[in-house]
């Protein structure tokens, strides 16, 4: 769609601009405008002139309309163009001069919310047994430290009690602990699992038990539960795992190119779909020096406080970080055109001159784009109308053989045919039947599926035939879209049809037609059944289907 809004302003400001108002310049000529003739022009194809006033386009059938000497628009050596006032003012220029100033851009990250590692506990048996009963049997379940997690039956939980309770009698009183004997065994108890006050019970009770209560060192929510009762666990059998999300870590992917833009301690707003309209900034705490070697991208994280727990472990989330340069020099992106080999803009050189500049761009802003080279701080660069400014110059050019830029001029050879004549595979000319339909119909699902058929057929195709087209058919997409599709269809087409058109006449597979207009190559052919007399052009689809004439 782009590309046909910028043909048509093209064809539109040609009508307008190339042979001055078409309406305007005929009236004028009809008057016996004093005016110096220098030639006839097509206001549908610029390119197509004569000296006679009675003279047709040779593509269209228009009338040419005249071109003055000194008319206001045209262009100026093989790199500008030049418009009059009344032009600039009607398409709407607008400049905006290059300046020196720190770059705001807004960097969106995607990530998810996970577990604060650091605060990640693990509930494993200190001694062998059988948990008899479970008091806590669900993940998910918030606990406190020295909540009780089970009953736990172990004969070696006996035997220490029996050995600390002898101590006890020989070094100890009901309220003091005295005897390395006795300091030993009680650390043992410790380390199996009872706290002091059970401890203190047993000393009171003087009644040790094979049964004990096992708690939770620590609080937290379960993540993960490998204990069941009747269960007979070893020591360190890890029974149960206890994350604190009280604290959580939103860990986020950020692009090779965009690591040096990220700092420590940069702030981030983490937006969460589970809060709408709600953001929780938070500052940068750790970026891995290690890129992921599949996706080419670093993780970075942020810490999150969740006091009331509404932030959910797992979830996705988006950050926002807005990131402010050092001073570069700037012009806005709505300067920037690319509808070239490079990036490029107008600069605005003064008396209605507007000078072509290939750009080098560094970092890309919200609203400013970073230049490396091309333009100086100061100098005005064309902000809106500049596609239409690139259209005329394009157009300018066009209609001035001389100053045809030899890119261009690279970009429409026909492409060198084989010494002789060859006639290409059926499958290879029905494939590229089907794929022309499917891009002249819109149906870019068609084309996909076509595509895996053309270009296999197309690796059955041998000598110089074979060297021509498969490097062009290298270069064909399925494309996320039809202008994607279409961009380097069309050059492998225009290949094709020379092929076939080498042929005798009586004895080509196919019609051929071209069209003189065609977006990428400004010229280019196509394929279409010997029994469709119809004009369907795959290169512009319905927008402009009916675009081309048949080649003899």
């Amino acid at each position: 769609m782009r590309r046909f809004i910028r043909l048509f302003l093209l064809v539109a400001f040609a009508a307008g601009s190339a042979g001055g108002l078409t309406s305007v310049a005929a009236e004028d000529a009809r008057a016996g405008d004093a005016r110096e003739i220098v030639n006839y022009r097509c206001p549908m194809h610029p390119w197509i002139t004569a000296k006679s006033p009675n003279s047709k386009c040779t593509i269209c059938g228009m009338n040419l309309t005249p071109v003055f000497a000194g008319d206001g628009n045209a262009a100026v050596g093989d790199d500008s163009v030049k418009l009059s006032g009344a032009t600039a003012s009607i398409i709407g220029v607008a400049t905006a001069p290059a300046k020196i100033a720190p770059l705001v851009l807004t960097l969106r990250v995607n990530g998810a919310i996970g577990e604060d590692d650091t605060r990640h506990r693990a509930l494993s048996a200190r001694v062998p047994g059988r948990l008899e009963k479970l008091y806590v049997d669900q993940v998910g379940i918030e606990v406190a430290a020295g909540q009780p997690f089970a009953d736990f039956y172990s004969p070696e939980m006996l035997t220490a009690q029996r050995l600390y309770l002898q101590n006890f009698r020989l070094h100890g009183t009901a309220g003091a602990v005295s005897g390395s004997d006795l300091a030993t065994t009680r650390e043992k108890l410790l380390d199996f699992g009872l706290i002091a006050d059970d401890i203190k019970k047993l000393e009171t009770e003087q009644k040790p038990s094979e049964k004990f209560l096992l708690r939770s060192p620590y609080g937290g929510t379960v993540t993960s539960r490998r204990a069941y009762e009747g269960q007979y666990v070893k020591v360190d059998d890890v029974l149960f795992e206890i994350g604190d999300f009280s604290q959580l870590w939103f860990v986020f992917d950020a692009y090779e190119r965009d690591l040096p833009l990220l700092k420590i301690n940069q702030p981030v707003a983490v937006t969460l779909t589970s809060l709408p309209g709600e953001t929780i900034t938070a500052p940068i705490t750790f970026i891995d020096p290690n890129l992921n070697p599949t996706t080419r991208t670093a993780r970075g994280r942020v810490v999150l406080d969740n006091p009331q727990r509404r932030i959910l472990n797992g979830q996705t989330a988006t950050g926002v970080v807005r990131i402010e340069t050092a001073p570069a020099l700037l012009i806005p992106r709505s300067a920037i055109l690319y509808t070239h080999a490079t990036p490029c803009a107008y600069v605005a050189t003064g008396e209605g001159n507007y000078q072509f500049r290939p750009l080098t761009l560094g970092k890309i802003g919200d609203r400013e784009a970073e230049v490396l080279s091309g333009v100086a701080a100061g100098e005005k660069v064309v902000t809106s109308a500049a596609l239409i400014i690139d259209s005329q110059s394009q157009l300018a050019h066009i209609a001035t053989p001389a100053a045809v830029a030899p890119m261009a001029m690279a970009e429409n050879a026909a492409p060198k045919m084989p010494m002789t004549p060859v006639v290409l595979p059926e499958d290879l000319v029905r494939a590229m039947l089907a794929a022309t339909a499917a891009l002249a119909g819109d149906n870019l699902g068609e084309y996909q599926k076509q595509l895996p058929i053309l270009q296999a057929a197309v690796g059955q195709v041998g000598g110089e035939a074979g060297e021509l087209l498969s490097p062009r058919s290298a270069k064909l997409v399925a494309g996320e879209n039809l202008t994607e599709a279409r961009e380097p269809f069309e050059a492998f087409s225009s290949a094709v049809a020379d092929l076939v058109r080498a042929q005798p006449a009586a004895n080509r597979q196919a019609r051929i037609f071209q069209c003189s207009m065609s977006p990428v190559l400004g010229t280019s052919r196509w394929l279409q059944p010997r029994d469709q007399d119809a004009v369907r052009n795959p290169f512009f689809g319905l927008t402009m289907l009916d675009c081309g004439a048949e080649l003899q």
